[in-house]
């Protein structure tokens, strides 16, 4: 059930509020996503709300990082062990992998400057939409909520800050790959001996290839929640102030003129 339904004369909305979350269209940088996308490919394309191509180019970076060794090769790199990167790295799939990762970074920043153009455009407009959804199975509805909290979750566990604001198919996304990546780096086994003062051992239990993975899952989780909770509230805001105007502002109190107010 929805609190509203659309008359087909409206042109562009600036928000859809439904079970699975608060798609809304807002401004953005156009190189902040690209810089997402060049962090992971993917990440820029789920920060604009496009999930069908972000989640194709995540896939892709999995797909052919894994096949390539590439952050192997990285690691190897950053130590110093030029040599031994060189050797890891497969370089039938590693070539693969820059015609797509270009185009991630390329169409995240067209697509960014576009919806920026059509924000402006919806913003003008004005155009009523739903801003509360109620099914049998979840209820979602436009609030105000903290963005330091949204970042809190997301530290804890990426994907708990998506939930917080209601991104429900982000959340799921972020949460099973953080636990894929938390699982095959052995990061929680490594936990445990270093609490136990077994560095070595530590040590050993990490495997560099996967642990690559977990600062860019951290990091999109964190500014993504950031982001939309921020958004997000603005939305409520701009809606609240819309409601009011429609439906209470024509009733002004009118003071006579000779009247004087102390």
């Amino acid at each position: 059930m929805k609190n509203y339904s659309s008359t087909n004369q409206e042109r562009r909305f600036k928000a859809y509020v439904s079970t699975l979350g608060t798609t809304q269209l807002h401004l953005r940088n156009p190189y902040i996503i690209a810089w997402w996308s060049a962090a992971f490919p993917g990440f820029g394309h789920l920060l604009l709300s496009k999930y069908l191509r972000g989640f194709a180019l995540f896939l892709w970076e999995m797909f052919i990082n894994i096949m390539s060794n590439l952050n192997l090769g990285i690691f190897y790199s950053f130590t110093g062990n030029i040599e031994m990167a060189k050797s890891v790295l497969d370089p039938r799939w590693l070539l693969l992998y820059l015609p797509v990762y270009i185009y991630a970074i390329w169409d995240s920043y067209r697509t960014s400057v576009d919806l920026n153009k059509v924000y402006l455009l919806a913003e003008r407009e004005n155009a009523d939409y739903t801003s509360f959804n109620i099914t049998g199975m979840e209820i979602n509805y436009l609030d105000k909520r903290r963005p330091f909290m949204a970042v809190i979750w997301s530290l804890l566990t990426p994907g708990l800050g998506q939930l917080y604001i209601h991104r429900i198919i982000t959340a799921i996304f972020v949460t099973s790959w953080f636990i894929i990546y938390v699982y095959f780096s052995g990061l929680l086994k490594a936990v445990h001996h270093l609490f136990l003062g077994q560095i070595n051992l530590a040590t050993e239990a990490l495997d560099p290839f996967w642990l690559l993975f977990l600062p860019s899952i951290y990091g999109f989780a964190v500014y993504d929640s950031y982001v939309n909770t921020v958004e997000n509230n603005k939305l409520f805001e701009s809606e609240q102030r819309k409601f009011l105007k429609k439906n209470y502002q024509q009733y002004r109190v009118k003071i006579p003129a000779h009247h004087e107010v102390n």
